[in-house]
């Protein structure tokens, strides 16, 4: 799994201005979010913890476009993590926060309203929502309004 998100890592530096940090303890999970980001054109993965604290130190020396996290790590959660983030007031008001969980209560929202969070996506359901939303937003950054076909797009028949 290393191996995989470092060669993507590597292979993407350069060609994708959308920085994308994930906060995500189950490598099941973080590999299925990896392989769709390589899909995505005009992105790439920044970096990843599985921890809180990890999260936290790296968050503070690091700068990033996208955080997306779950609410509950192996060590610590997503939510208290943000609450951190806000009181080392280190933060860009730019960065999107995304939680990405399969805890998508209503009450969970309210809270990652109020800790930042401008996206909420449950895992069993939303992936593809919220590769659609990653996919919009690179080509915000890029400065692009048009689509911006990914690596898996067949290339157009005729010409123009």
């Amino acid at each position: 799994m290393d191996d995989k998100l470092n060669t993507w890592a590597a292979r993407e530096s350069g060609n994708a201005p959308l920085r994308i940090f994930l906060v995500e303890d189950s490598e099941d999970v973080r590999e299925l979010i990896v392989e769709s980001l390589s899909e995505i054109a005009g992105v790439k993965l920044a970096g990843y913890c599985e921890t809180e604290v990890e999260a936290l130190k790296h968050l503070q020396q690091h700068s990033y476009d996208v955080l997306i996290l779950d609410i509950q790590l192996r060590q610590g959660n997503g939510m208290s993590l943000l609450q951190s983030l806000a009181r080392s007031n280190t933060r860009r008001q730019s960065e999107v926060k995304i939680v990405f969980s399969n805890h998508a209560s209503p009450t969970y929202r309210r809270v990652g309203q109020q800790c930042g969070v401008q996206h909420f996506f449950d895992k069993s359901s939303e992936l593809p929502l919220l590769c659609d939303l990653l996919e919009k937003l690179a080509r915000q950054k890029m400065g692009l309004a048009g689509y911006i076909p990914s690596s898996s797009d067949p290339a157009p028949a005729g010409g123009a």
